[in-house]
């Protein structure tokens, strides 16, 4: 398996073994990391084709594409940071919305009665896990929620930003936190379940979480702009939409 063209520290998920040069990369916003484990698995029995993914924040991954990362495809948790690459030319379709995600509080010790917003500014809670806002889109919602309740600055010396919602998530699931903001999707995990009570923030606190894929640019001749372009496609198909809803995003 040749894995040489990734260069950056960030957590990877491999695909089995095929020619490089055919295996597209796709860069994915951690709250999508585990739905995007079963539209890859049912896009390669689907397709045929390989697919390797790279998880990280959206701001990072950005930042990842700007410096040149050999990513094929770009799964954001917004649609503020596709814009960005798209206007500096690295894409020839504007980005495309495929799903809307839910904000959520997730605790493991608090009882699922007692588990909203306003316990956070109880003797309960010690600390709160946030992802980073200006990496993370789900960090700024959870700001916002915050915000609409008049609790972020009373509560500013309970929170630990993590640099992604997947450090955020790794905080409560640690027991680092008491509670924590997070996406729906990622409570909704397999690998999450049975773990802790969760409740829905509510829609109306936030902006909405619309969630973008932008196609990357690709030469004429390359071997992966066919498979990239089949792989965005199949995002919008209604066998990934009923997977997407299946985590949560509407």
């Amino acid at each position: 398996m040749n894995v040489k063209r990734i260069f950056f520290p960030i957590l990877i998920f491999l695909s089995g073994c095929s020619k490089p040069s055919e295996t597209i990369i796709v860069a994915t916003a951690a709250n999508v990391q585990y739905v995007m484990k079963e539209l890859k698995t049912e896009f390669e029995k689907e397709s045929g084709k390989k697919i390797e993914i790279v998880v990280s924040s959206s701001g990072k991954l950005t930042a990842q594409i700007r410096e040149g990362a050999p990513f094929d495809v770009f799964v954001s948790a917004d649609t503020k940071y596709p814009e960005e690459i798209f206007k500096k030319g690295d894409s020839d379709e504007k980005p495309k919305i495929y799903a809307y995600g839910t904000l959520a509080l997730w605790s493991l010790s608090i009882p699922e009665n007692e588990l909203n917003i306003k316990v956070l500014n109880t003797d309960k809670v010690k600390k709160i896990a946030v992802p980073n806002p200006k990496m993370a889109p789900y960090g700024e919602a959870a700001e916002q929620a915050l915000q609409k309740e008049n609790l972020l600055e009373p509560l500013k010396s309970k929170i630990v930003y993590g640099e992604s919602i997947a450090q955020a998530a790794q905080y409560i699931t640690t027991g680092s936190v008491e509670a924590g903001f997070t996406a729906l999707s990622v409570i909704l995990a397999p690998e999450m379940k049975g773990k802790g009570h969760y409740t829905i923030i509510d829609s109306t606190s936030y902006k909405p979480i619309a969630q973008a894929v932008l196609l990357l640019r690709h030469s004429e001749n390359s071997p992966k702009k066919e498979t990239s372009q089949k792989f965005y496609n199949f995002l919008f198909s209604q066998k990934a939409k009923a997977i997407f809803k299946k985590y949560g995003y509407k």
